[in-house]
């Protein structure tokens, strides 16, 4: 072959490499910048709605638990975490309660179950449930229509009464539903009425917790208003329809006054000297210690 083609070949192959390098140039230093926004879009699009149902659970689902901060860490274009810091209002006093690591990414959303989840202890009938990070106790309800539990029934009142100087939380379960107007007549005024406890599903528990949901709200101090929250909330939590137990809690209560809606339990905080004003209550069915915490000279309990 003539050296003057062979030398035109090669610069044409040369050519078009560099053709090819530049377009590839160009297409990346396009391209690039479209997958940045994109990426960006969808992790922030996946990073509110963690954020909005972090939130939502913790309104509807977790007895006295309030979220100091929640905040989002090693945020990055493909997905990041949202760090929930938590707490427990023991009448004034704060006491902690796990840490939560969800993460995002473009997609998916996951909710840090396994520190919600609590942990057991004990053995045989002796257990009882603690999260997982505080080690603190978890209190436990008690469902009306489910007979048996793996460690029976239990009612603290009377060992937490006897308790000095400390403040705590205790899970009062009825024997039966009753009405808000009913429960509060019985309460003493000294204990702080902190959470409702109005549905969670009826299932086996007498082999061992079956780490159900409960589903509540705190009265505040409009518990009208706060119910109408509730079901709200339980409504757009429960809006794909598969939670059984929400949906036959909204039908069943759909067209009820509040003044009629039953409740099954309650959560109340105060000094441990005045639970003994419960002792005996005939409406009570168990009633289980959650945390406590020991009264400083600094710090005045609510009640």
């Amino acid at each position: 072959m003539d050296h003057s083609l062979k030398g035109a070949l090669r610069k044409a192959k040369r050519r078009q490499l560099l053709k090819i390098i530049v377009i590839s140039i160009i297409v990346v230093l396009i391209t690039l910048p479209i997958l940045y926004k994109t990426g960006n879009y969808f992790t922030a699009k996946s990073s509110t709605k963690l954020h909005e149902q972090l939130f939502l659970h913790n309104e509807i689902a977790e007895p006295n638990i309030q979220i100091d901060s929640q905040v989002t860490s090693n945020s990055s274009m493909f997905g990041g975490n949202i760090i929930t810091n938590r707490s427990k209002n023991v009448d004034g006093y704060l006491v902690p309660w796990s840490t939560l690591t969800s993460s995002y990414d473009w997609l998916r959303i996951n909710i840090d179950y396994n520190e919600l989840i609590p942990g057991s202890n004990g053995e045989g009938t002796e257990l009882y449930e603690y999260d997982k990070q505080t080690k603190n106790k978890v209190a436990t309800f008690y469902h009306p229509s489910i007979q048996k539990y793996y460690d029976g029934v239990q009612n603290d009142l009377e060992e937490i009464s006897q308790m000095d100087n400390h403040v705590a939380e205790i899970a009062i379960s009825f024997d039966k539903p009753y009405t808000l107007q009913e429960i509060q007549k019985q309460i003493p005024d000294n204990l702080n009425i902190v959470w409702l406890y109005m549905t969670s599903p009826i299932v086996e528990e007498n082999k061992g917790p079956a780490g159900m949901p409960i589903y509540g709200f705190n009265p505040s101090d409009s518990p009208k208003e706060a119910y109408h929250s509730f079901i709200n909330s339980l409504k757009e939590y429960g809006k794909n329809g598969n939670d059984e137990t929400i949906q036959d809690f909204l039908n069943s209560n759909k067209n009820k006054p509040f003044e009629d809606i039953k409740v099954l339990g309650i959560m109340v905080t105060g000094q441990t000297k005045n639970f003994k004003g419960l002792e005996n209550k005939s409406f009570i069915r168990g009633a289980s210690v959650g945390a406590t915490a020991q009264i400083v000279p600094y710090i005045k309990p609510t009640k």
